[in-house]
C-alpha cells in the first residue's frame, strides 16, 4: 500500500522556490521583500523572500508518511488475513492434555466360533507334514514354528514393497489354497480374497481359522473393534497362537507332544531356540515401554499402530479419519490432514509412527514436517521385513526402534 500522497492541501514542491498552496503569494501580496539593489547594470529587481520550506526538510516528511501509511496498510492486511488454521482446534485436539492409552475392546477369545471345517476333520498320521496355507506371512511365521516340521507353510502375503489392503489373488493362490489341510486368515476386511477362494473351493476336511472371528473383531467395529492390524496386539497374538496350536493337535492328536513342546519354546523366555526372541521376551519389551513411556503423546498415519499405542499406554491422538482413510488406500478429509499438521507444529507430539508400506505424498509431507519440528519418526510395516525373519524378531526390532525414537525426545530435552 502506498503512503499518503504529498499533494493538494498539504504541500507541493514546484520550480526553485516552495511556498504553502493557498498560502501568500509574495510577489503579489502585500508582504516584505528585499529592496532593489544596484549593480553596474542598473538595478535589477528585488528577489522575493524564501518563505517555503527547504527540499531536504520536504523529502524527510515524505519518506515519514510513506513508512506510515506503509504501516498502515500492512495492520489492515493482517487483520483481513484468515485465522491461524490450527485455532480450530481444541487444546485435547493438539495432544496439549496427555492420557495414557488402555487396552480397549473385546479381550476374551472366542475359540468355539473361529475355527471352521468344511464337513468332518480327518485325523491324520503321526509325521505326516500338514499343508497350512496363512493369508499374511506374521502368521504364516508364528504357525510354522507351533507346527516345526510337521507343517508345511506358505504365506501368500509377504511381499515388503506392497500394501497388503490392495493385494490381488491370483491362480497360484487358489490352487494352493484348495490343497491345504489348514488355512489361517486375518479377517476384518483384509483377506477377503482369501475367504472368497475358500468358498469357491469348498475343500472337504480343511480347517479355516479366521482370527478376526477368534478376536472379536468385524469390519462393522470402530477403531479398535474394526481394526484388522490384530497381529500389532500382544493380546491378540496370544489369543491366536492358543487357537493355532488347538488347530494343530485335533488335525494330528498322534503329534500333541510335540506341538507342546514347540509351544513352550515359542513362549518362554527360556526357551526361544531356533527362532530366537521369545514371545515373553518380546512381550516384556512392550511392558517396559509401558513402563517408561506411558502418557507420551504420539501421532501414527495409520491404523496399525492403534493397538500396540493402547497395550503400551501411549497418547495416540492422530485424527481417525485421517488413520483409517489412509489404511483404506482412500484420500483424507482435508479436516483431519490439517489436524495432523497442527499436532505436529505443536510441540506437544514426541513420536510420529510411519507405516512404510502405505506411504502417499500426504504421509511423506507429514513426515517431513515432524523433522521440521523435532518429532522423532519411527517406522513400521504390515508384513514381516526381510520376509525371512521370525514374527517376534521382526516386532521385537520394531519394538527397539520405537524405544529408541522415545528415548531420542527425552535425550533432546
Amino acid at each position: 500500500m502506498l503512503g499518503p500522497t504529498v499533494r493538494g492541501s498539504t504541500l507541493t514542491v514546484a520550480g526553485s522556490n516552495a511556498s504553502p498552496v493557498g498560502g501568500p503569494d509574495p510577489a503579489n501580496s502585500g508582504g516584505s521583500s528585499a529592496p532593489a539593489s544596484s549593480g553596474p547594470y542598473g538595478s535589477c529587481p528585488a528577489k522575493p523572500l524564501r518563505t517555503g520550506v527547504p527540499k531536504s526538510t520536504i523529502l524527510a516528511v515524505v519518506v515519514v508518511l510513506i513508512v506510515a501509511g506503509s504501516a498502515v496498510a500492512y495492520e489492515i492486511v493482517t487483520s483481513q488475513a484468515p485465522g491461524n488454521p490450527c485455532a480450530a482446534f481444541t487444546p485435547d485436539e493438539l495432544g496439549a492434555n496427555p492420557k495414557a492409552g488402555v487396552v480397549s475392546g473385546d479381550t476374551t477369545p472366542h475359540f468355539a466360533n473361529a475355527t471352521s471345517v468344511q464337513g468332518s476333520l480327518p485325523t491324520l498320521p503321526f509325521g505326516q507334514v500338514i499343508q497350512v496355507v496363512a493369508g499374511e506371512n506374521f502368521w504364516g511365521s508364528l504357525v510354522g514354528q507351533l507346527g516345526g516340521n510337521l507343517t508345511s507353510v506358505l504365506s501368500i502375503v509377504n511381499d515388503p514393497n506392497a500394501d497388503p489392503h490392495e493385494y490381488e489373488a491370483n491362480t497360484s493362490d487358489a490352487a494352493a489354497i484348495a490343497d491345504a489341510n489348514f488355512i489361517v486368515v486375518n479377517g476384518v476386511g483384509y483377506d477377503d480374497w482369501a475367504l472368497q477362494l475358500i468358498n469357491a473351493s469348498k475343500t472337504p476336511h480343511q480347517e479355516v481359522l479366521n482370527v478376526g472371528i477368534l478376536n472379536g473383531v468385524s469390519v462393522t467395529g470402530g477403531i479398535v473393534t474394526g481394526n484388522p492390524h490384530q497381529w500389532y496386539n500382544p493380546l491378540y497374538v496370544n489369543h491366536t497362537l492358543l487357537a493355532m496350536y488347538g488347530d494343530l493337535v485335533a488335525l494330528e492328536p498322534s503329534a500333541t507332544k510335540v506341538f507342546q513342546q514347540n509351544f513352550a519354546n515359542l513362549n518362554t523366555s527360556t526357551g526361544g531356540g531356533a527362532q530366537g526372541v521369545s514371545i515373553d521376551q518380546l512381550y516384556a519389551r512392550a511392558n517396559q515401554i509401558r513402563d517408561e513411556f506411558q502418557g507420551t503423546v504420539v501421532d501414527s498415519t495409520e491404523s496399525i499402530f492403534v493397538y500396540l499405542a493402547n497395550y503400551t499406554g501411549l497418547d495416540l491422538i492422530s485424527p481417525q479419519p485421517f488413520m483409517e482413510a489412509i489404511a483404506e488406500g482412500n484420500d483424507p478429509p482435508t479436516q483431519s490432514v490439517t489436524q495432523f499438521q497442527c499436532q505436529l507444529e505443536s510441540g506437544n507430539v514426541k513420536v510420529l509412527v510411519y507405516n512404510i508400506q502405505t506411504v502417499t505424498p500426504i504421509t511423506t509431507s507429514l513426515k517431513a514436517i515432524a523433522a521440521q519440528h523435532n518429532v522423532s519418526v519411527t517406522f513400521v510395516s504390515e508384513t514381516i521385513q526381510p520376509p525371512d525373519t521370525s514374527f517376534q524378531d521382526w516386532m521385537y526390532g520394531q519394538y527397539n526402534q520405537l524405544e529408541n525414537a522415545l528415548n531420542a525426545y527425552q535425550l533432546g530435552q
